[in-house]
């Protein structure tokens, strides 16, 4: 489909929740999304592309066609959103990684003789599934951890067609298993330590000791001491287990704060488990740049909990989620219970959520290096500028005068993000009397382009753009003098604020686009400003200073070249040939010439 047909499409959608599903010519899903109003949200995709994200202009340049599926309510939107983002994983979705490699702990109570065991993929079969934990070797853990504190079975029988078959093997006689394979504890009471397995899984610590606690006294009070004995090993094993054990899913968690921090090249997304107000564990995961904080936060929380086996009670989010009250009543319908999510205000949350942000920095900044984050910056700033590629050689002018004497024009090199000095030109406008920046733009950029035309050592890269100390009348005279010359360049001029700052980069056309936002661009840009204006400025106070010297020592009698070079070279400047005494200047000039000179500041 065209653009115009996608546009028309679009409003001829009705305005009521659903899900949008772009797709491109090889009708691969490359974007899932929801609204409140399918007219409204779609069509502004294809109406006015100037306020879309870099990343959103290239998503809707690869569209070919969409599909839409209309929902009762947003709440159902947004559960159907995340069941096709699960299932289609779009290219331009953010994604957290797939699962495989990071197994969950299947557990199904429905069996005579229940097993812990490990699966990569948490299908809906009625089991339940606890997870994604960090690898094979500590979702293993986990069980080893569980079984040995239950002693439960560990070895390969299986139960109960091993029951009564062979003697019980060293795990029984190591006080590690009960030996259910001699009958005894029966199914009874295996089902009833699964059962327990499965509440310490979803969290419920509390309760499980609190059950043992009772059997214990129980078993007591009816003279069973041994059993007693049992029980009260059990839950003194259950509380040495420790929560930090289990809590790398945070299945245990009563609070999770949630950081996000994007590098020039990198992000991070971590979360904190707390349990009681206590750190008990990190998970993060570093990921692509996003265009927006608020949207990557959203659908990466969304991806978290969903594809987990629990939820804590309290979620705090560095910043507000559009749909929290439909993420809150979706996260309900899943665990059965209600789990908060909000942005903390003030108290200790503030601090946890800190601390989140803090570690998604940390490990954004120590995965990204200096080199990425400078491809980093120079990505953006192309999906910025629409250019075709990473700008590799960039090339900044500036013009610098005082009252239209010694005008000078500076030529700054940036290659790969970084100043290359060895390409820096000068050059001394030629034939203007009065100050005109573009006439002295025109010259210079018509002399270096000469040069590479001619192919001139020092001239002959083509920059992959071109940066004007100046707005669109800089860059449009720069583009009508180069366009005859046949050099076909990006061309942008640099918009400055009131502190002298670029701002904005605007096209010859009058297109601006301003970089304030993007605080990495805005820094490079302006390290370049600055560089090229320093350039230009210490070129022409040094023409400056040269002709000042010059003239003031040509207006005196009998001191030419040599003898005005001698006086320098002795007193470095004017002022000290000034303060010179006569017997000095004679030192140095014959007597009539040290008179001429002495004479002449004296009268100054």
């Amino acid at each position: 489909m065209t653009k115009d047909e996608l546009k028309e499409k679009a409003l001829s959608l009705p305005l009521v929740p659903g899900v949008y599903i772009m797709q491109d010519k090889a009708n691969e899903v490359i974007y899932v999304g929801k609204a409140k109003k399918l007219k409204n949200r779609v069509s502004q995709y294809f109406i006015d592309s100037s306020t879309h994200s870099p990343k959103t202009r290239l998503m809707v340049s690869k569209v070919d066609h969409f599909d839409v599926i209309i929902a009762p309510s947003e709440f159902e939107a947004l559960v159907l959103e995340c069941s096709l983002i699960k299932r289609y994983m779009p290219k331009y979705n953010i994604l957290l990684k797939d699962d495989k490699g990071y197994p969950y702990l299947r557990l199904d109570l429905r069996e005579q003789y229940p097993v812990m065991t490990l699966s990569a993929k948490a299908p809906d079969d009625g089991a339940r599934y606890f997870g994604p934990y960090g690898g094979r070797f500590l979702t293993q853990k986990v069980i080893d951890t569980l079984r040995l504190t239950f002693k439960l079975p560990g070895c390969s029988r299986q139960f109960p067609r091993d029951i009564g078959k062979e003697r019980p093997c060293l795990n029984f006689q190591m006080n590690n298993c009960d030996g259910w394979c001699r009958g005894e504890p029966d199914q009874r009471e295996y089902h009833e330590r699964m059962e327990q397995v499965q509440s310490l899984l979803q969290g419920q610590y509390k309760p499980v000791a609190a059950q043992l606690k009772e059997q214990m006294l129980a078993a007591s009070e009816a003279l069973e001491f041994e059993r007693a004995a049992q029980l009260r090993d059990r839950m003194n094993a259950i509380e040495s287990l420790g929560q930090k054990q289990l809590i790398t899913a945070g299945s245990m968690a009563d609070t999770d704060a949630i950081g996000y921090y994007q590098t020039e090249a990198k992000a991070c997304f971590a979360v904190l488990h707390y349990v009681a107000g206590n750190l008990m564990d990190k998970e993060y995961e570093i990921l692509p740049l996003s265009d927006s904080v608020e949207e990557a936060v959203s659908s990466l929380t969304k991806q978290y909990y969903l594809s987990r086996g629990s939820a804590p009670k309290q979620i705090l989010l560095p910043v507000e989620m559009e749909d929290r009250d439909l993420f809150e009543q979706l996260l309900f319908q899943t665990f059965g219970k209600k789990i908060r999510l909000r942005v903390p205000q003030r108290g200790d949350d503030v601090r946890r959520m800190e601390l989140a942000m803090d570690n998604a920095r940390q490990e954004a900044q120590r995965i990204t290096t200096k080199e990425e984050k400078l491809r980093g910056v120079l990505t953006l700033l192309a999906q910025m500028l629409a250019l075709p590629g990473q700008p590799r050689r960039m090339e900044s002018y500036d013009i610098s005068n005082i009252s239209g004497t010694d005008i000078v024009a500076s030529m700054v090199v940036f290659v790969d993000g970084k100043p290359k000095k060895s390409d820096y030109r000068h050059f001394k406008v030629e034939g203007l009397q009065d100050q005109d920046d573009y006439a002295s733009m025109r010259q210079v950029l018509h002399r270096r382009f000469a040069h590479y035309l001619e192919q001139d050592k020092g001239f002959s890269d083509l920059p992959d753009l071109l940066l004007i100390d100046g707005g669109i009348q800089h860059a449009l005279t720069v583009k009508r003098e180069l366009e005859p010359m046949g050099i076909h360049v990006p061309i942008f001029g640099m918009v400055k604020d009131d502190r002298h700052r670029t701002r904005a980069m605007v096209t010859p056309e009058g297109q601006e686009i301003s970089i304030i936002g993007q605080q990495s661009v805005f820094a490079l840009i302006g390290s370049i400003q600055e560089e090229t204006h320093r350039f230009a400025i210490t070129y022409h106070r040094k023409l400056r200073s040269k002709r000042m010297k010059r003239s003031s020592l040509d207006q005196i009698p009998g001191i030419g070249e040599k003898r005005r070079a001698l006086l320098l070279k002795q007193f470095k400047t004017i002022s000290a040939i000034r303060q010179a005494t006569l017997p000095e200047l004679e030192q140095l000039l014959p007597k009539d010439a040290a008179m001429a000179v002495y004479q002449h500041f004296q009268e100054e």
